[in-house]
């Protein structure tokens, strides 16, 4: 039997009564799943991936993450750090420090949150490094860095905390096009690895059909579609789904 790694009951999120981003979510994402989140701009994609990690703050459900559960109508701060240590999040824009090398910016999560010794921290971030392939930029600062190889750093960094899932918001969004094969690439090799459970919001259609396990449709708040690539973007059933395909297959 699949082990469930994120398990999400009856989640909403409500910016105002007018704004009902999520309505009434219930999802399970087993171990090692790679899940695709696609659906049109507005919908609720990188919403629900960051109530995954509570840097959204849901209005009402439960949001379980490698056993950790917090539950929106009663929860406290500890409760809510000890979620996000499940997980690690790789923003659009890279959110690395301007003033750290590469090699540095992977080190401070372990340095401050997991309190590793420098030694340690620092063979860590040689390890990430060398796996998304930016060991030959490690004493580079983000300024002299491209797009890519910011987000390939930044992939390294969260995946040097060891997290239980990843999640990845639109990693290749605020990229040029000749950038975005390099970050995809890399995404690529890792789910191809086998042993990494994602959860990656994309506009990447051949992306998340060539690397996903799973995809889900997101249209005004709902999950309207959930099954294999071959399922929802090879043989779509449902109208919308078609219509949102077509859009942007054009």
């Amino acid at each position: 039997m699949a082990e469930c790694m994120v398990e999400i009951k009856n989640l909403t999120k409500e910016f105002d009564p007018q704004t009902v981003v999520l309505k009434d979510i219930n999802l399970t994402v087993n171990k090692n799943e790679v899940v695709a989140i696609l659906g049109p701009s507005g919908t609720g994609k990188s919403t629900l991936l960051r109530c995954v990690n509570y840097l959204t703050v849901p209005t009402k459900g439960v949001i379980t993450v490698a056993g950790v559960s917090v539950d929106a109508a009663k929860h406290t701060g500890a409760q809510v750090r000890e979620l996000r240590k499940q997980s690690a999040m790789v923003f659009q824009n890279y959110n690395l420090f301007r003033n750290m090398t590469a090699k540095e910016n992977v080190m401070e999560p372990l340095l401050r949150v997991q309190k590793k010794s420098r030694r340690e921290a620092e063979e860590i971030a040689v390890r990430q490094l060398t796996r998304v392939g930016m060991m030959d930029r490690k004493d580079f600062y983000p300024s002299q860095m491209s797009g890519g190889q910011q987000q390939r750093v930044g992939i390294a960094r969260a995946l040097a905390v060891d997290p239980h899932v990843l999640l990845f918001d639109e990693p290749t969004s605020a990229l040029d096009p000749e950038l975005v094969v390099e970050v995809l690439t890399t995404i690529r090799d890792l789910a191809e690895e086998g042993d990494m459970t994602m959860m990656l919001v994309t506009h990447e259609i051949n992306f998340a059909r060539n690397v996903a396990s799973r995809i889900l449709f997101l249209d005004g708040g709902n999950i309207a579609g959930d099954g294999t690539p071959e399922e929802i973007i090879d043989h779509p059933q449902i109208p919308r789904l078609q219509q949102f395909l077509n859009y942007v297959s054009k």
